[in-house]
């Protein structure tokens, strides 16, 4: 398979039970197949500490953005949207195989933005809370 953003040879690796293609010979992206960013999309989760390192490799050409990537799978075009309302990461994902493309970088910011387990146990305390609220209060 080849790098949607910038053509290169896409590298197979496998962490643990996971296998993702990466681009680590051009810009450092990485293609999950269907439901696979799951298993590394926090912070807690080891696999991704390794896919982060074969990224890092990946330096030696950047990734033409201002296109839409075609996917690497099935070679449909892939739509661009946030990974979650709460997270504002843009990412690649193809309608077709639902496969995801994550630029070089992408999978560090979504994995910094959900936080340690601390913080998700506070901000889940903080919808518990305010459910509730709504509920007392009458608001549905």
């Amino acid at each position: 398979m080849n790098c949607p953003a910038c053509s290169s040879v896409l590298t197979e690796r496998t962490t643990g039970s996971l296998t993702v293609d990466i681009c680590e010979d051009g810009c450092g992206g990485i293609f999950f197949d269907r439901f696979e960013i799951q298993q590394v999309d926090e912070a807690p989760e080891g696999a991704g500490e390794a896919l982060l390192q074969w990224s890092n490799l990946g330096t030696t050409k950047t990734p033409n953005t201002s296109k839409r990537y075609q996917c690497p799978r099935c070679d449909m075009i892939m739509m661009r949207s946030l990974f979650k309302p709460d997270i504002k990461v843009t990412v690649d994902t193809c309608p077709k195989c639902a496969g995801l493309w994550l630029d070089k970088g992408e999978l560090n910011a979504i994995r910094d933005a959900t936080g340690s387990d601390a913080d998700r146990k506070k901000a889940a305390q903080r919808f518990v809370y305010q459910a509730f609220a709504d509920i007392r209060g009458g608001n549905r």
